[in-house]
């Protein structure tokens, strides 16, 4: 073996964040109490934790396998630098904190907490070799990796995909029962990969969906229930420009989209190198970087525990609560949404243009056509934790949020390109870059919070968190109270505001709050 290859395989032993002490919690199993006295998911003595394992694989990748030098996940720890370039003054920021590639930190993290990412840019930019990348991590041979990549085409079927049944069944069975179906390997698999999977034909689209949103396969009344997995799907083109159209619940099962950015030119000696030596990364990836099953169940475990912190959700509730919305759309208050006018066949941009009782350029609301779903929001917590564990954090901060949300809602935010919040000046680019217009969103919803001063004064929240205390022993008279403070509330509100998103979600919580109490009181009387 070459010097190269050596220097290659080579994980360097510093820690790669200095004074990091990540110690995860134990969690209680019950099924621990029928284990053995060997205990298969518990770490040795003296091994790595996982989130510094986790953190090595991503510098050896970043270092030695996927050419990125590209940090557009920035983080700073005090005053960053920064430089103006070019007629259009574009601003390069030099972060003073770590900061990391998202082509390469997306993917991984997706293998963490395995979930499904898609992979997107133009041919050549290494999408394919991140997905293989993230097999061989998970401890499968290459070849066995390269096996399995389902590669889209239009002539791919539901049993190609999914498995085929036995001949002689076929022949000999009286029921769909009696016929064995000889299931394709790769659905046991850790890490799935489709490559181009907008060139594969609608009605296999549907097998997969079933399988990437329900974990099993179905084949002639046959079930075959698939592993939890992390999942890679590549599309040189997101926007309609494969073989056949993605149907649209299968785009809304993808978690994450990150995209491939252009080779440095500066970076060519690399390639030469890896000419000259036969040098293929994926086939020399180093085994301490290499997680073994019991190695990715743990670490997923300590991800999920990791806190998130009263005021970084309140914060997440603020920007989510800005896009449904849409008060022409229903007579009826909890109609007024955007999904409202979609489902009866209206654009929502047409509704949204006579409303003129607020400020179009300023509501965040206005910019997209949609609002968030339960779905969505529930892979921003699971990526905002994953970055929070791969930083070594016991909780989640409001700069892990914003750096994950806008690779988490590429795909599930749509903007309203009509909108005059994109004819602000420096806001046009916002119409292609959906990375900066997400954040620059949060950013302004975080404002207005503190502008609120919601922190410290939230009546909807004490309210909220006064109910979380529960019922028993609360008298009539107590819920009489409550439930003129409600009232009052809302009356107040309707004297002096406008109705916006965080407002209208608000107002919906505190009629369920109204509701609930009413029931009580009920109760009450009836005893």
């Amino acid at each position: 073996m070459g010097t190269e290859s050596t220097q290659y395989r080579h994980v360097s032993q510093a820690p790669t964040l200095p004074g990091a002490q990540h110690t995860a919690a134990p969690e209680f199993d019950v099924a621990a109490l029928y284990d053995g006295p060997v205990a298969t998911g518990d770490p040795e003595p003296g091994a790595l934790p996982l989130d510094e394992k986790l953190r090595q694989a991503y510098f050896w990748i970043v270092n030695h396998a996927i050419i990125s030098p590209h940090y557009d996940v920035e983080f700073t720890d005090g005053p960053s630098a920064e430089a103006t370039l070019g007629d259009s003054h574009a601003k390069l920021r030099l972060p003073s904190g770590q900061s990391y590639s998202s082509f390469v930190l997306i993917p991984l993290l997706t293998f963490a907490v395995r979930r499904r990412c898609l992979l997107v840019g133009g041919p050549g930019r290494g999408k394919t070799a991140s997905a293989i990348l993230m097999g061989v991590l998970a401890g499968y041979p290459l070849r066995e990796v390269r096996r399995a990549m389902q590669h889209g085409h239009p002539q791919l079927t539901i049993s190609d995909l999914l498995g085929t049944p036995l001949p002689a069944d076929l022949v000999k069975a009286e029921r769909l029962t009696d016929i064995d179906i000889a299931w394709r390997s790769w659905l046991s698999m850790r890490v799935k990969i489709i490559d181009e999977y907008n060139r594969i034909p609608t009605r296999t689209q549907s097998a997969l969906l079933t399988l990437m949103s329900d974990g099993y396969a179905e084949v002639f009344d046959q079930v075959y229930e698939s592993t939890d997995a992390a999942w890679y799907l590549t599309a040189n083109d997101d926007a309609g420009g494969g073989t056949y159209q993605v149907i649209e619940a299968l785009r809304d099962r993808i978690d994450v989209v990150v995209q491939a950015l252009p080779f440095n030119s500066r970076f060519l000696g690399e390639l030469v190198t890896r000419i000259e030596q036969r040098l293929r990364p994926e086939e020399i990836v180093p085994p301490e970087i290499v997680f073994s099953e019991a190695e990715h169940e743990r670490m997923s475990a300590e991800i999920l525990r990791v806190v998130l912190p009263h005021a970084v959700r309140r914060r997440l509730e603020f920007f989510a609560a800005q896009f449904e919305l849409l008060e022409s759309a229903a007579e009826q208050f909890e109609y007024r949404t955007k999904d409202t006018a979609k489902l009866a066949g209206v654009d929502p941009h047409l509704l949204s243009s006579t409303e003129t009782g607020r400020d179009r350029s300023a509501d965040l609301g206005s910019q997209t056509l949609g609002g968030l779903s339960v779905r969505a929001l529930q892979s921003v917590l699971s990526y905002a934790k994953a970055l929070a564990y791969f930083r070594d954090r016991d909780e989640v901060g409001l700069d892990d949020l914003r750096a994950v949300l806008p690779f988490v809602l590429h795909d599930k935010l749509v903007p309203d390109d009509d909108s005059p919040a994109f004819d602000e000046p420096g806001h046009r680019a916002y119409r292609t870059d959906r990375v900066s217009w997400i954040r620059g969103m949060f950013d302004k919803a975080c404002a207005e919070f503190d502008r609120l001063g919601l922190d410290d004064d939230d009546p909807v929240g004490d309210l909220l968190a006064e109910f979380e205390l529960g019922l028993d022993g609360l008298g009539e008279a107590d819920v009489t109270a409550r439930l003129a403070r409600i009232e009052a509330l809302l009356s107040e509100w309707s004297r002096s505001r406008k109705l916006y998103g965080h407002v209208y979600d608000d107002a919906l919580a505190l009629k369920y709050l109204h509701q609930r109490y009413v029931n009580y009181r009920t109760w009450l009387r009836w005893r």
